[in-house]
C-alpha cells in the first residue's frame, strides 16, 4: 500500500505561467528525490500525471496546476514512506524554486 505525500506549493504566476514553467522544468521535478528520473509523464488538461523511478522503486505522481498554487500528490510505496517527512520537508522548500 502506498503512502501519498500532498504539498502545495503557492504562486503569483496565473495558471498557465506556472503551467509552462512545469512542462519546461519537469527532469527538475526528479531532482527532488536522489538518483530518480521521470520515466513517464501525461498532462489531462491542468493536471500531470508523471512516474518518477527511485532506488528501484516507482512513484505515481500527479501535479494540479490552479491559478494560485500548484497542488502535488505523490504516492510513495512501502520502501520509501519512511522518508515520507523528509521528501515532503524537500518538495515544499525545493518546490518554489522550480517555478521560478
Amino acid at each position: 500500500m502506498s503512502q501519498p505525500i500532498t504539498v502545495d506549493i503557492p504562486h503569483s504566476m496565473g495558471r498557465d505561467a506556472a503551467r509552462a514553467k512545469i512542462e519546461s522544468g519537469l527532469g527538475k521535478f526528479a531532482s527532488i528525490l536522489p538518483g530518480s528520473a521521470i520515466t513517464e509523464h501525461q498532462w489531462q488538461g491542468d493536471a500531470l500525471a508523471f512516474t518518477v523511478e527511485a532506488l528501484g522503486q516507482r512513484v505515481a505522481s500527479r501535479v494540479e496546476v490552479m491559478e494560485d498554487k500548484v497542488h502535488m500528490v505523490l504516492d510513495l510505496p512501502p520502501a520509501l514512506a519512511l522518508f515520507a517527512g523528509k521528501i515532503r520537508q524537500k518538495l515544499r522548500e525545493e518546490g518554489p524554486k522550480l517555478l521560478k
